[in-house]
């Protein structure tokens, strides 16, 4: 995954989300452009945006139909990051230290690498762990998991578990791209619970971390509790 480079990242007036979820409308320096949104969700469904200021990054890709992406908005004394795959980034960024050290050895980190039919958003060849990441979004203290409800990351933790039956370890990551999130909360009253929870129960680790924008770029922040709640 590519570094981000914060000495591109320029400030624009957000507008609105438009009718494909993948696009929106910010005022940069005053004129109406359309931006990409790196979320698979509308945004609207957790912060109010309309009227705030914003960061936006140049897109990377050849030929992409806009010239920035949504990148983070100020909060607080800080920044809510707005692409949600920017998870990814950050704990693979983060794997040598030591917020990571109970992953065991780390020399061999294989990014977005394929294992029997299953991409691994990053798999250890160390220790055979595939680790999964995920990523949640609130301006609230608590962060509920899933946001909303969906069927890959069901059929995600399906194949974890049979590749930890074949003798893989597994770990579940969750990064709140809120600094200011304090834990993320599991609901046990849906689909996520009914195949999360054989995994648990078959060794799959889950930890949540909180996630932080600077000067320095993204880096992954401190450990927070995960809690379940019944319904």
């Amino acid at each position: 995954m590519q570094t981000v480079d914060m000495s591109r990242c320029i400030e624009g007036i957000f507008v609105q989300e438009l009718k494909n979820r993948f696009l929106c409308e910010v005022l940069i320096n005053g004129i109406s452009t359309v931006c990409y949104v790196p979320s698979s969700c509308h945004l609207g469904n957790f912060l109010v945006l309309k009227g705030k200021k914003v960061l936006l990054l140049p897109t990377v890709t050849p030929n992409a139909r806009t010239r920035y992406s949504l990148f983070a908005i100020p909060f607080k004394r800080s920044y809510i990051l707005l692409n949600t795959s920017i998870a990814n980034y950050a704990v693979l960024e983060g794997m040598g230290s030591r917020r990571l050290s109970f992953l065991g050895a780390r020399k061999n980190v294989l990014p977005e690498h394929a294992i029997d039919g299953y991409k691994a958003d990053a798999f250890i060849e160390d220790t055979k762990t595939v680790v999964e990441i995920k990523s949640v979004l609130s301006v609230e203290e608590t962060a509920f998991f899933p946001t909303v409800y969906s069927e890959r990351a069901i059929h995600q933790l399906e194949k974890l578990q049979e590749l930890m039956e074949a003798g893989y370890n597994a770990h579940f990551i969750i990064v709140a791209l809120n600094p200011y999130i304090k834990r993320v909360r599991i609901v046990r009253a849906n689909g996520l619970w009914d195949v999360l929870k054989p995994c648990i129960d078959s060794g799959m680790k889950v930890s949540a971390f909180v996630c932080r924008l600077s000067a320095e770029g993204v880096k992954l922040g401190h450990n927070i509790p995960i809690e379940y709640q019944d319904n």
